[in-house]
Protein backbone atom coordinates (compact mmCIF):
# COMPACT_ATOMS: atom_id res chain seq x y z
CA UNK A 1 0.00 0.00 0.00
CA UNK A 2 1.08 3.49 -1.10
CA UNK A 3 -0.30 6.77 0.12
CA UNK A 4 0.31 10.36 -1.00
CA UNK A 5 0.84 13.31 0.82
CA UNK A 6 -1.15 16.68 0.24
CA UNK A 7 2.61 18.31 -1.12
CA UNK A 8 2.26 14.83 -3.76
CA UNK A 9 -0.94 15.32 -4.78
CA UNK A 10 -2.31 17.59 -8.01
CA UNK A 11 -5.59 18.13 -6.56
CA UNK A 12 -6.00 20.56 -3.72
CA UNK A 13 -7.82 18.97 -0.49
CA UNK A 14 -11.45 18.09 -1.51
CA UNK A 15 -14.70 16.28 -0.43
CA UNK A 16 -15.04 13.67 -3.44
CA UNK A 17 -18.57 12.65 -2.12
CA UNK A 18 -20.75 13.18 0.81
CA UNK A 19 -21.89 9.30 1.99
CA UNK A 20 -24.97 8.27 4.13
CA UNK A 21 -25.80 4.83 4.84
CA UNK A 22 -29.30 3.11 5.86
CA UNK A 23 -30.14 0.64 8.08
CA UNK A 24 -29.92 -2.96 5.75
CA UNK A 25 -30.24 -6.46 7.90
CA UNK A 26 -27.60 -8.61 8.02
CA UNK A 27 -27.00 -12.18 8.81
CA UNK A 28 -23.47 -11.25 10.42
CA UNK A 29 -23.99 -8.57 13.16
CA UNK A 30 -24.67 -8.88 16.95
CA UNK A 31 -25.99 -5.16 16.92
CA UNK A 32 -29.32 -5.02 18.35
CA UNK A 33 -30.57 -3.34 15.00
CA UNK A 34 -29.70 -6.67 13.57
CA UNK A 35 -28.35 -4.83 10.72
CA UNK A 36 -25.93 -2.29 9.32
CA UNK A 37 -25.22 0.87 7.96
CA UNK A 38 -22.14 0.34 6.66
CA UNK A 39 -23.16 0.63 2.51
CA UNK A 40 -22.71 3.93 2.29
CA UNK A 41 -23.81 6.10 -1.34
CA UNK A 42 -23.10 9.34 -2.21
CA UNK A 43 -25.80 11.70 -1.53
CA UNK A 44 -27.23 14.20 -4.07
CA UNK A 45 -26.92 17.49 -2.09
CA UNK A 46 -25.85 19.06 0.76
CA UNK A 47 -26.02 16.84 3.91
CA UNK A 48 -26.16 18.52 7.50
CA UNK A 49 -23.53 17.70 10.15
CA UNK A 50 -23.24 18.28 13.78
CA UNK A 51 -22.45 16.64 17.35
CA UNK A 52 -23.85 13.39 17.55
CA UNK A 53 -24.07 13.18 21.59
CA UNK A 54 -22.15 10.97 23.36
CA UNK A 55 -21.19 7.51 22.79
CA UNK A 56 -23.68 4.72 23.11
CA UNK A 57 -26.88 7.51 22.60
CA UNK A 58 -25.69 9.61 19.76
CA UNK A 59 -25.27 8.23 16.32
CA UNK A 60 -23.98 9.52 13.13
CA UNK A 61 -23.10 13.18 12.56
CA UNK A 62 -24.76 13.55 9.39
CA UNK A 63 -28.02 13.62 9.10
CA UNK A 64 -29.50 10.98 7.28
CA UNK A 65 -26.65 8.50 7.96
CA UNK A 66 -27.38 5.64 10.04
CA UNK A 67 -25.21 4.07 13.29
CA UNK A 68 -26.56 0.50 13.63
CA UNK A 69 -24.67 -0.24 16.52
CA UNK A 70 -24.17 2.92 19.32
CA UNK A 71 -22.27 0.45 21.66
CA UNK A 72 -19.00 0.59 19.40
CA UNK A 73 -19.67 3.16 16.84
CA UNK A 74 -20.93 6.98 16.32
CA UNK A 75 -21.15 9.58 18.76
CA UNK A 76 -19.06 13.07 19.50
CA UNK A 77 -15.73 11.14 18.96
CA UNK A 78 -16.46 9.09 15.86
CA UNK A 79 -19.07 11.51 14.46
CA UNK A 80 -17.56 11.58 11.10
CA UNK A 81 -14.93 9.04 8.97
CA UNK A 82 -13.20 10.27 6.03
CA UNK A 83 -10.65 7.85 3.61
CA UNK A 84 -8.90 9.14 1.15
CA UNK A 85 -9.83 8.08 -2.63
CA UNK A 86 -6.19 7.93 -2.89
CA UNK A 87 -5.88 4.87 -0.55
CA UNK A 88 -9.36 3.34 -2.42
CA UNK A 89 -7.25 3.27 -5.57
CA UNK A 90 -4.46 1.70 -3.91
CA UNK A 91 -6.95 -1.06 -2.16
CA UNK A 92 -8.49 -1.58 -5.55
CA UNK A 93 -4.74 -2.11 -7.24
CA UNK A 94 -4.27 -4.90 -4.34
CA UNK A 95 -7.79 -6.53 -4.49
CA UNK A 96 -8.30 -6.27 -8.28
CA UNK A 97 -11.45 -5.10 -7.73
CA UNK A 98 -13.51 -2.03 -7.94
CA UNK A 99 -14.41 -0.48 -4.84
CA UNK A 100 -17.07 3.12 -5.17
CA UNK A 101 -16.67 5.96 -2.72
CA UNK A 102 -18.46 4.91 -0.02
CA UNK A 103 -17.99 1.44 0.41
CA UNK A 104 -15.63 1.22 3.16
CA UNK A 105 -18.60 2.87 5.18
CA UNK A 106 -16.68 6.26 5.14
CA UNK A 107 -18.48 9.35 5.40
CA UNK A 108 -16.24 11.57 3.29
CA UNK A 109 -14.21 10.40 0.34
CA UNK A 110 -11.79 12.77 0.30
CA UNK A 111 -9.07 13.62 -3.12
CA UNK A 112 -5.70 15.40 -2.77
CA UNK A 113 -5.39 15.09 1.61
CA UNK A 114 -2.99 12.69 3.54
CA UNK A 115 -5.95 11.36 6.06
CA UNK A 116 -3.84 8.90 7.76
CA UNK A 117 -0.89 11.10 7.74
CA UNK A 118 -3.42 13.80 9.60
CA UNK A 119 -2.31 14.65 13.55
CA UNK A 120 -4.51 14.48 15.97
CA UNK A 121 -6.28 17.39 17.05
CA UNK A 122 -5.89 19.02 13.46
CA UNK A 123 -8.75 20.77 12.54
CA UNK A 124 -10.37 21.22 9.11
CA UNK A 125 -12.94 23.83 8.17
CA UNK A 126 -15.02 22.44 5.01
CA UNK A 127 -17.17 25.00 3.42
CA UNK A 128 -18.37 28.10 5.27
CA UNK A 129 -19.70 26.63 8.47
CA UNK A 130 -18.64 23.27 9.60
CA UNK A 131 -14.80 22.73 11.33
CA UNK A 132 -14.08 19.07 12.08
CA UNK A 133 -11.56 17.80 14.60
CA UNK A 134 -9.21 14.83 13.77
CA UNK A 135 -9.29 12.64 16.75
CA UNK A 136 -8.98 8.86 16.07
CA UNK A 137 -8.24 5.99 13.29
CA UNK A 138 -10.70 3.54 12.11
CA UNK A 139 -9.93 -0.08 13.96
CA UNK A 140 -11.32 -2.46 11.58
CA UNK A 141 -14.33 -4.93 12.57
CA UNK A 142 -15.78 -7.84 12.49
CA UNK A 143 -18.92 -5.95 10.23
CA UNK A 144 -16.24 -4.69 8.18
CA UNK A 145 -14.42 -7.84 7.18
CA UNK A 146 -18.04 -9.80 6.06
CA UNK A 147 -19.21 -6.45 4.64
CA UNK A 148 -16.13 -6.32 2.17
CA UNK A 149 -16.19 -10.38 1.66
CA UNK A 150 -12.19 -10.45 1.82
CA UNK A 151 -10.55 -12.72 3.04
CA UNK A 152 -8.20 -12.35 6.46
CA UNK A 153 -9.19 -8.39 5.66
CA UNK A 154 -9.08 -7.32 9.11
CA UNK A 155 -5.49 -8.45 9.36
CA UNK A 156 -4.57 -6.88 5.73
CA UNK A 157 -6.39 -4.06 6.64
CA UNK A 158 -4.29 -3.90 9.81
CA UNK A 159 -1.13 -4.63 8.70
CA UNK A 160 -1.33 -1.68 5.87
CA UNK A 161 -2.37 0.41 8.77
CA UNK A 162 -3.85 3.14 6.30
CA UNK A 163 -7.26 3.24 8.53
CA UNK A 164 -8.81 6.66 7.64
CA UNK A 165 -9.50 9.21 10.41
CA UNK A 166 -12.76 9.49 12.26
CA UNK A 167 -13.70 13.48 13.23
CA UNK A 168 -15.52 15.61 16.12
CA UNK A 169 -17.58 18.21 14.95
CA UNK A 170 -16.70 21.39 16.75
CA UNK A 171 -19.06 23.80 14.46
CA UNK A 172 -22.04 22.30 13.01
CA UNK A 173 -22.77 22.83 9.22
CA UNK A 174 -23.67 21.94 5.66
CA UNK A 175 -21.28 19.90 3.82
CA UNK A 176 -21.49 18.39 0.23
CA UNK A 177 -19.67 16.86 -2.70
CA UNK A 178 -16.78 19.41 -4.02
CA UNK A 179 -16.04 21.13 -0.95
CA UNK A 180 -12.54 22.72 0.01
CA UNK A 181 -10.96 21.34 3.08
CA UNK A 182 -8.49 23.79 4.74
CA UNK A 183 -6.33 22.91 7.20
CA UNK A 184 -6.59 25.33 9.72
CA UNK A 185 -4.86 23.87 12.82
CA UNK A 186 -2.02 21.26 12.42
CA UNK A 187 -0.21 20.57 15.96
CA UNK A 188 2.98 20.18 16.59
CA UNK A 189 3.25 16.57 18.01
CA UNK A 190 3.93 13.30 16.06
CA UNK A 191 0.98 11.49 16.86
CA UNK A 192 -0.84 11.45 13.01
CA UNK A 193 -3.50 9.13 12.84
CA UNK A 194 -1.37 6.46 11.52
CA UNK A 195 0.92 6.54 14.48
CA UNK A 196 -2.01 6.38 17.30
CA UNK A 197 -3.77 3.61 14.99
CA UNK A 198 0.00 1.20 15.11
CA UNK A 199 0.20 2.13 19.02
CA UNK A 200 -3.47 0.69 18.79
CA UNK A 201 -2.74 -2.23 17.29
CA UNK A 202 0.15 -3.76 16.12
CA UNK A 203 3.00 -1.51 18.10
CA UNK A 204 1.63 -1.34 21.43
CA UNK A 205 5.17 -0.07 22.76
CA UNK A 206 4.09 3.05 21.17
CA UNK A 207 1.24 4.05 23.42
CA UNK A 208 3.18 5.84 25.91
CA UNK A 209 3.90 8.59 23.24
CA UNK A 210 0.59 9.08 21.52
CA UNK A 211 -0.19 10.85 25.20
CA UNK A 212 1.72 13.93 23.26
CA UNK A 213 -1.76 14.39 21.62
CA UNK A 214 -3.34 15.88 24.54
CA UNK A 215 -7.10 16.39 24.96
CA UNK A 216 -7.70 15.67 21.79
CA UNK A 217 -7.03 12.14 22.14
CA UNK A 218 -9.75 9.82 21.92
CA UNK A 219 -10.90 8.94 25.52
CA UNK A 220 -10.42 5.24 24.91
CA UNK A 221 -7.28 5.36 23.43
CA UNK A 222 -5.56 7.90 26.07
CA UNK A 223 -7.18 4.99 28.80
CA UNK A 224 -5.21 2.15 26.84
CA UNK A 225 -2.35 4.40 26.89
CA UNK A 226 -2.10 5.34 30.44
CA UNK A 227 -3.19 1.76 31.61
CA UNK A 228 0.45 0.31 29.33
CA UNK A 229 2.50 3.20 31.06
CA UNK A 230 1.00 2.30 34.23
CA UNK A 231 2.21 -0.82 33.73
CA UNK A 232 5.33 -0.44 32.14
CA UNK A 233 6.29 1.47 34.92
CA UNK A 234 5.72 -1.10 37.47
CA UNK A 235 7.96 -3.50 35.48
CA UNK A 236 11.14 -1.16 35.31
CA UNK A 237 10.65 -0.61 38.76
CA UNK A 238 10.25 -4.35 39.72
Amino acid sequence: MTRISEAGSPHPPTVLTVNLGRLKPVDYTDAPSGGTGIDKRPADGPVRVLAPGPKGEGGSGLVGDTVSDTRHHGGNDQAVYAYAREDLDAWERELGRELPNGVFGENLTTRGLDVTGARIGERWRIGPDLLLEVASARIPCRTFAAWLGEERWVKRFTRAAVPGAYLRVLEPGEIRAGDRVEIVRRPDHEVTVGFSFRAATTERALLPRVLAAGEALHPELRESALSYSGTLSVALEN
